[in-house]
């Protein structure tokens, strides 16, 4: 019953937030959008108000009085600054690199304002655990990442995010809570694999396949009109053997295959994860390598666009795809 009861409230939250914070993609902070409050300091400081002012009035002394309406025009003013550090802002999100499984996505944020006031002591917390101090020293614009861990592959979508300030003295609480769409795309954890994936030649006969290039000498054949002259081999010419030019050749790479199958027994997981190994080990090199998944087969490749293709459908493999690019 208790559960039950949390559960329903948390859920008639959740509604009162969406109805009074909805989502936006660029959030600017109006009066509707903060809230302030008094923190411990704050309490602490106004009940040291309530008291010089008791002991003012008991005593009738006049320089008491004065104390208690300065301190009280002091907390004043400061809620008016804490409240102003943030009102006016404009905040939406900034780029999010991939990241993997189990690390930190860094989620960014873009603050800006019109004009140069000075903001200073500006935090971005998330569930109290993650946070992040920023200031607006007089400029227009600045960006900042929250570090936040990521629990699980795919789609990360860490919700609400809250910006707050107690500039200046700490006494008073400014805040707001901040819904931008964040989302992050984690690949799965990466584990190395004890045995290297499948390959097979490009020769159909299972030698290696030769193409033209410029690492291994191949032959020498004789001249013909057009060839470039850097090619002739001028020592044999030298030697009255002929006009002949040099050709060069180069291997073709190797096809690897990141093959779903190559791990028999072990969960979904696991697999996804020492095929992600294999992509992070083969990324760089010259081999050309694929991926098969039940379902899904990307062609062999190479480069850092190749990479990426691989290990977004590694992250997203047996999920939901919806998401930014």
């Amino acid at each position: 019953m208790e559960k039950s009861s949390h559960g329903r409230f948390n859920q008639l939250y959740q509604r009162w937030m969406d109805w009074r914070l909805p989502a936006r993609d660029r959030i600017v902070l109006r009066n509707r959008r903060l809230f302030i409050f008094p923190t411990r300091a704050g309490f602490v400081f106004f009940g040291l108000l309530i008291l010089l002012w008791l002991v003012a009035t008991n005593f009738e002394n006049n320089l008491i009085f004065g104390l208690t309406f300065l301190l009280a025009a002091i907390f004043v003013v400061a809620i008016f600054h804490t409240f102003f550090n943030l009102s006016g802002l404009s905040i939406e999100a900034g780029y999010t690199p991939p990241c993997f499984c189990g690390s930190l996505a860094e989620f960014g944020f873009v603050l800006s304002q019109r004009g140069r006031r000075y903001r200073d002591n500006i935090r971005l917390v998330y569930q109290g655990e993650s946070n992040i101090s920023l200031a607006l020293p007089g400029v227009e614009r600045v960006e900042v990442s929250l570090a936040i861990p990521a629990p699980a592959r795919g789609w990360f979508k860490p919700g609400r995010v809250t910006l707050e300030t107690r500039y200046p003295l700490g006494l008073l609480r400014a805040w707001t809570i901040l819904d931008l769409n964040l989302q992050a795309l984690v690949y799965p954890r990466p584990i190395k694999a004890s045995v290297w994936p499948q390959g097979s030649r490009a020769g159909a006969d299972g030698n290696m396949e030769l193409v033209d290039g410029r690492e291994d000498f191949r032959s020498l054949e004789k001249y013909r009109p057009g060839e470039a002259l850097g090619r002739i081999a001028w020592k044999h010419y030298a030697r009255e053997q002929g006009l002949h030019t040099k050709h060069y050749a180069d291997p073709v790479d190797e096809y690897l295959w990141l093959d779903w199958e190559a791990f028999p027994g072990l969960d979904t997981e696991m697999r996804l994860s020492r095929l992600c190994g294999w992509c992070l080990e083969l990324t760089g090199g010259q081999a050309l390598y694929g991926l098969r998944l039940p379902g899904i087969e990307i062609a062999p490749a190479r480069g850092e666009a190749h990479k990426n293709r691989v290990l977004k459908e590694l992250a997203l493999f047996g999920l939901s795809k919806e998401g930014g690019d």
